[in-house]
């Protein structure tokens, strides 16, 4: 292959490659739809004197995101429920439980120019528990408030839309009883990881 069609073959690989920057405006708002899967740490707290271990998870994850400013979004994660199962000791099969976590975060968007775009973010969750089910008897978590934080990047594919990578940290912990006593804390602290499709609008 000749130099110049050496150079012409890479330029035309640049132009395939070559996408608009997706840009973040204010007034503008984006639609995410992707995956989930939710990682608790790997000591999740005592409960009935035995420590306690909740299993992993992927669901649907949804996202809404309106900037305030340019680079800077208001978002909401919603996401179908996640079921966990709960063991105690390390073999001891203890129940499941199914959650919902909404989080709601401030991102900053850094203005790179370009078609790859990282971002920031902090925030407040909000994790709901239901159906709790055990062959111990009456199973119940307490519903959580605490801190979110996210980092994450957006591959931008089109003008508007972006294949979006992150990972989010959450404080979750529920206080648990059995039977109507208090047996413990769950101490699920997940680690997030989200792939998704993100639209602008």
């Amino acid at each position: 292959m000749t130099k110049l069609s050496a150079l012409a073959a890479g330029t035309t690989a640049l132009c395939l490659l070559a996408v608009p920057a997706f840009a973040q405006s204010q007034g503008d708002w984006t639609f995410g739809v992707g995956a989930a899967y939710v990682n608790p740490k790997s000591n999740n707290g005592t409960l009935a004197t035995l420590p306690a271990t909740v299993d992993s998870n992927t669901q649907l994850s949804l996202t809404f995101e309106y900037f305030i400013r340019d680079n800077l979004g208001i978002e909401l994660l919603a996401a179908t429920p996640f079921k966990h199962n709960v063991t105690l000791g390390g073999a001891t099969y203890a129940g499941n439980v199914r959650h919902l976590p909404p989080t709601l975060s401030l991102n900053y968007h850094f203005p790179t120019g370009g078609n790859i775009k990282p971002f920031v973010g902090i925030g407040v969750n909000y994790t709901t528990f239901f159906d709790e089910t055990s062959p111990l008897g009456v199973l119940k978590l307490d519903d959580s408030v605490g801190v979110a934080v996210q980092l994450g990047v957006d591959f931008a594919v089109s003008d508007r839309g972006s294949v979006r990578v992150n990972a989010r940290w959450i404080d979750i912990e529920s206080d648990v009883t059995l039977n109507g006593a208090p047996i413990g804390t769950a101490d699920i602290d997940p680690v997030v990881l989200g792939i998704s499709y993100v639209h602008r609008f």
